[in-house]
């Protein structure tokens, strides 16, 4: 690749860029529910595509419900663990200074 014989001006560069542009998603209406959707695309929100049952949406949620209240009780485990180990620690910090007495 050879090198530029001269350097670019900002003008020529923000010409050249002038047409790198994110493009808004043309969103359609659900035949089924009426919500904005991508074209051509299952609909997320009813599970149905071009009038049809594609996907069982309430099934899906039940189950991320389910994953989360998991990594909920997860998270509460932890903490409790992390405090056994803190109090833990406090009492063998007491009995040793007991034991200098």
């Amino acid at each position: 690749m050879t090198a530029p014989k001269s350097r670019g001006t900002k003008s020529k560069r923000d010409k050249r860029r002038l047409h790198i542009v994110l493009k808004k998603p043309n969103l359609v209406k659900c035949q089924k529910c009426g919500k904005l959707i991508q074209s051509h695309v299952v609909c997320s929100f009813c599970g149905y595509y071009k009038g049809r049952k594609i996907i069982d949406v309430l099934k899906k949620k039940d189950r991320k419900k389910r994953e989360e209240e998991e990594k909920k009780k997860k998270d509460k485990d932890k903490g409790k663990d992390k405090k056994k180990v803190e109090n833990k620690k406090k009492e063998i910090v007491e009995l040793k200074k007991t034991a200098k007495k």
